[in-house]
C-alpha cells in the first residue's frame, strides 16, 4: 500500500508563456519540465503513487513525449477538470496514500529537503506547506485608490508541494468551489484546519512567463 500520494497538477495551457505548447511540455535542459517535476518526487519516494492531471486534449501528446524521451517513471494520467479545484477533487478519488501532496507541474526545481520538510510536518501536524520570506517591500492597495506600506515580515510567499493527511484534504474538497480558492491550503483552512508552515527553497519557482525559464 502507498503511504504517499503525489498529485501533480499540470492542467494549464500557459497563456502567459506564449507560443502554442503548454508550458509544462517545454524542454528545460535535456527534458520537458513536467518530466523533471515528476522525477523530483520519484527520487524522494519511488514507492509513492503519482497522479498527473493534464488538459484532456493534451493527453496523447504527453504519451508521445514519454515515448520520445523514454520516460518510464510510473504515473497515472488523468484528464483535468474545468478548474484546478475540480482536477484535484477528481484525483483525490484515486488517491491511495495516507498523506497527499499537491504540487504544481511547472515547479521542477523543488528540492528534496523542501519535500521532506512538508511531509514531516504533515505527518506530525496534519498539514505542511512551504513558504519563503518576502524580500521586497510591500504595499496594500486601498479602496480609495491610495496605498500604504505594510510590514513585510508579517507575510510569506507560498509554494508547493502542499502536503496533508488524506482525510483532511478530502474534508476540504467537500466544500463547494468558489473563486477565492487560491491553493489547497486556503481551502483546508476554510474547512477549519490549521496550516503548518515550513521553509521552501528559492529555486522552487513556478514557471509562468519566459523569464522564469532562466531558473534552471
Amino acid at each position: 500500500m502507498h503511504e504517499n500520494t503525489i498529485i501533480i497538477t499540470a492542467g494549464g495551457i500557459g497563456k502567459r508563456m506564449g507560443g502554442t505548447i503548454p508550458k509544462q511540455f517545454l524542454v528545460l535542459g535535456d527534458s520537458p519540465i513536467l518530466m523533471k517535476t515528476i522525477s523530483r518526487f520519484y527520487t524522494f519516494d519511488n514507492q509513492a503513487q503519482i497522479l498527473v492531471t493534464l488538459p484532456e486534449e493534451w493527453l496523447t501528446y504527453w504519451e508521445e513525449l514519454c515515448n520520445q524521451y523514454q520516460f518510464t517513471i510510473p504515473h497515472i494520467l488523468l484528464s483535468g477538470g474545468k478548474e484546478r479545484y475540480h482536477s484535484i477533487q477528481g484525483a483525490l478519488k484515486l488517491a491511495k496514500g495516507k498523506f497527499v501532496a499537491v504540487h504544481d507541474g511547472v515547479r521542477p526545481n523543488v528540492s528534496q529537503e523542501t519535500i521532506q520538510r512538508c511531509f514531516e510536518a504533515a505527518k506530525t501536524k496534519g498539514t505542511g506547506i512551504p513558504v519563503l520570506e518576502v524580500n521586497e517591500s510591500l504595499r496594500e492597495l486601498l479602496p480609495n485608490g491610495n496605498s500604504r506600506a505594510v510590514v513585510r515580515s508579517c507575510f510569506r510567499s507560498v509554494q508547493t508541494p502542499q502536503v496533508f493527511e488524506k482525510s483532511i484534504l478530502e474534508k476540504a474538497y467537500q466544500l463547494p468551489f468558489h473563486d477565492g480558492i487560491t491553493d489547497d491550503a486556503s481551502l483546508v483552512e476554510e474547512a477549519g484546519f490549521t496550516i503548518s508552515l515550513v521553509d521552501g527553497n528559492v529555486e522552487n519557482v513556478k514557471i509562468t512567463t519566459p523569464v522564469d525559464l532562466t531558473f534552471k
